[in-house]
């Protein structure tokens, strides 16, 4: 299970430059204008794990498989998005598929790229993108409880969606849900003010490491905690670069990780997600999970059939793993486990699955 995220944001704030740059691609235009993204772009990333670097030099693997992130590239939105202005209806449809928000918010002056809005206001921006998103859910809400709709839905789903309506009519605080409903099944109503949120202050190169006056505004306003401030442009120069260099580069301005690590742990973070390896003399491969998933969870996640006549798990953590060199030596030095259907996988596990074919 890889997880996709979605970048949003108004026109001309940087989403195709960071796109370009997580992806290190030029697949994404980056254009002057707006709506020149019409169709998402869509980059598949491999997830940068030195635990599996390691482990695949224990086993001495032929092949060494990362997990995956997918960034979704969605085009520039404005107000009145959830009426259809911009081409908005259609941009809205985009976001619904993904499992986590990049908010991509402009933090920089310049007078070379064209601003939608007279002047720069990262507060602003976001409020509007979050309202047209607020609006959409309301209309999709009213949709489903019409009468001839209503009908169809059970009672659980049509309170969460009669509480839901009742909160953003009143600019309330969503968590509160997550109180009341279980989160698999709030998940379920695709809603788009209620999905995972990163918000990413796209600066200029000399604002990178402490900040500017727009980041500290928008910090004070909404926290750090899912806050990261990325020089779009800067980070795609940086992927240019080969690694050396690229280290090199990172050095000079300060930087320990590129804002691609950043986001995946951010990530990561947001939506609760764990990474597990399998790990053999074939090949080494990271797999995401849910945190709190049981050991037929993450066998599923390789193959259903895993899942459905689980047996075993042989487990070994990753320290112990390493340590002992592999499979042999965390077996006979008694480190490695069998777990049962029960069994809550941890990260970094390194797992073989018993099953029944």
């Amino acid at each position: 299970m890889g997880f996709k995220c979605g970048i949003v944001g108004l026109p001309n704030v940087g989403k195709s430059t960071l796109f370009n740059a997580l992806t290190n691609s030029s697949k994404a235009q980056a254009e002057n204008f707006p709506f020149c993204t019409i169709d998402p772009n869509i980059g598949i990333v491999p997830v940068p794990d030195q635990r599996l670097d390691a482990l695949a030099k224990v086993s001495f693997s032929k092949k060494k498989i990362n997990t995956t992130i997918s960034f979704v590239d969605i085009a520039g939105l404005v107000k009145g998005a959830s009426k259809g202005e911009g081409l908005g209806n259609k941009f809205l449809s985009h976001i619904r598929e993904v499992d986590a928000i990049i908010h991509m918010i402009r933090c920089f002056d310049s007078t070379d790229i064209q601003n939608v809005n007279p002047n720069v206001d990262p507060i602003r921006d976001l409020e509007i993108i979050e309202t047209e998103m607020m609006l959409a859910d309301l209309e999709s809400i009213n949709k489903r409880l019409e009468k001839k709709n209503k009908k169809n839905l059970e009672n659980e789903q049509k309170d969460m969606l009669e509480m839901t309506a009742e909160i953003l009519n009143n600019n309330k605080d969503l968590s509160v849900l997550y109180d009341k409903f279980d989160s698999k099944n709030l998940n379920q109503l695709s809603l788009l003010s209620l999905k995972p949120k990163i918000f990413v202050c796209n600066v200029d190169e000399e604002s990178i490491q402490n900040g500017n006056k727009y980041t500290s505004n928008f910090i004070e306003k909404f926290g750090g905690k899912n806050t990261m401030i990325v020089s779009a442009d800067l980070e795609n120069q940086i992927n240019q670069l080969q690694d050396e260099e690229k280290l090199n580069y990172m050095k000079m301005i300060g930087s320990d990780e590129t804002g691609l690590k950043l986001m995946i742990k951010k990530g990561y973070d947001i939506l609760k997600l764990d990474t597990f390896f399998t790990s053999g003399p074939e090949e080494t491969r990271a797999w995401t999970i849910k945190k709190n998933s049981t050991a037929p969870n993450a066998a599923g996640q390789i193959h259903s059939d895993f899942e459905k006549g689980f047996i075993k798990a042989e487990t070994v953590s990753y320290e112990e793993f390493i340590k002992n060199r592999g499979w042999v030596q965390s077996k006979n030095s008694g480190k490695m486990r069998l777990e049962g259907k029960d069994y809550i996988v941890k990260d970094g596990d390194i797992l073989n699955f018993r099953f029944n074919t």
